[in-house]
């Protein structure tokens, strides 16, 4: 009996010292989390603030009517209701559609080649100063890099004009054209984003191992060869990448058109992004801007969804 007591004490002094120990590994953890909680709830707060509480405000506002300076109404469904027979809708969506074609195809195709040619054998200082000139216009503010080639693109005193002149040709009017208007702003955006693209392909033609570009050489390849059959398929999961982000942001364009067109002649080169900004902050209507912009964010999912579908059938990841 008492061997038994004996060994039935140290079993319960054994067990308690694993408790007391897996209670003071428990403090410490919970107070590691909590530290960590206080270290990011500034950015938990200025996310939930500037971003969470708006989506949700605006979503609320599909159901409404405001104006910003009287309490909400409820609405029902006639702002939804007003989205099918708004014609303007219906026009500059098909303007964004034609940015986001046109800019988005541009940018993977000049972004690939300017990252295949900075890519290649040069000297150091001619490669870090090619890239750095190709990346500069991304770090410039859109403003003020619009309002420089909305002198260049002017057709009285346009630079672009003046060239034309010299070659013994007429002015266009490169901003007053209806079609050359929404052609000025493609155009404008590429200049504006395939510096960014590049870096991103760039980074990607970096990560293609060079033996395989030096086995395929041994069996006689060429340089197109090369082209077609290695970097093209292991790049696709950056183009794919790019092709996302690039697709969303043609979509939000805003400012370049803003301060080149100002949407117009007309409503050639009006965005949704500004249909949106002009209904919401000039006729005051937030509840049938916040209708605009669930269509818009209801379009990015489908389309994004979408691409992720197709992305299967030619994206490589091997």
């Amino acid at each position: 009996m008492i061997r038994r007591s004996q060994v039935r004490a140290r079993q319960l002094d054994a067990m308690g010292v694993r408790k007391l120990s897996l209670f003071g590994v428990g403090r410490a953890r919970a107070q590691e989390w909590g530290s960590a909680y206080v270290l990011i709830a500034p950015a938990i707060a200025a996310l939930a603030i500037f971003l969470v509480i708006p989506i949700l405000a605006s979503f609320a506002l599909v159901f409404a009517h405001y104006d910003l300076l009287t309490p909400p109404r409820w609405a029902g469904l006639e702002n939804l209701q007003q989205l099918l027979g708004d014609r303007r809708l219906r026009t500059v969506y098909w303007n964004s559609l034609q940015i986001v074609v046109g800019a988005t195809f541009l940018n993977q195709v000049l972004g690939l080649l300017l990252a295949m040619g900075v890519n290649r054998a040069m000297p150091a200082f001619l490669r870090y100063l090619l890239r750095t000139a190709l990346f500069f216009p991304v770090l410039t503010t859109t403003a003020s890099l619009a309002l420089v080639w909305r002198f260049i693109l002017s057709q009285d005193r346009g630079v672009l004009n003046y060239i034309l002149q010299q070659l013994g040709l007429a002015p266009l009017p490169w901003l007053t054209d209806p079609h050359l208007a929404l052609v000025s702003v493609i155009l404008y955006d590429v200049w504006k984003s395939c510096g960014y693209l590049m870096v991103l392909y760039l980074a990607g033609l970096q990560g293609i191992p060079d033996e395989l570009y030096e086995a395929a050489k041994v069996d006689g390849a060429n340089r197109l060869q090369l082209v077609r059959h290695i970097t093209l398929p292991l790049i696709t999961p950056t183009a794919f990448f790019a092709t996302v982000i690039s697709i969303i942001g043609a979509f939000q364009i805003f400012d370049n058109a803003f301060v080149l067109t100002g949407g117009g002649p007309g409503d050639a080169t009006r965005t949704i992004a500004m249909y949106i900004y002009e209904v919401a902050f000039k006729r005051y209507d937030m509840g049938y801007a916040s209708a605009v912009a669930l269509t818009l964010f209801g379009v990015l999912v489908l389309l994004t969804l979408l691409q992720f579908r197709l992305s299967r059938h030619w994206v490589h990841y091997d």
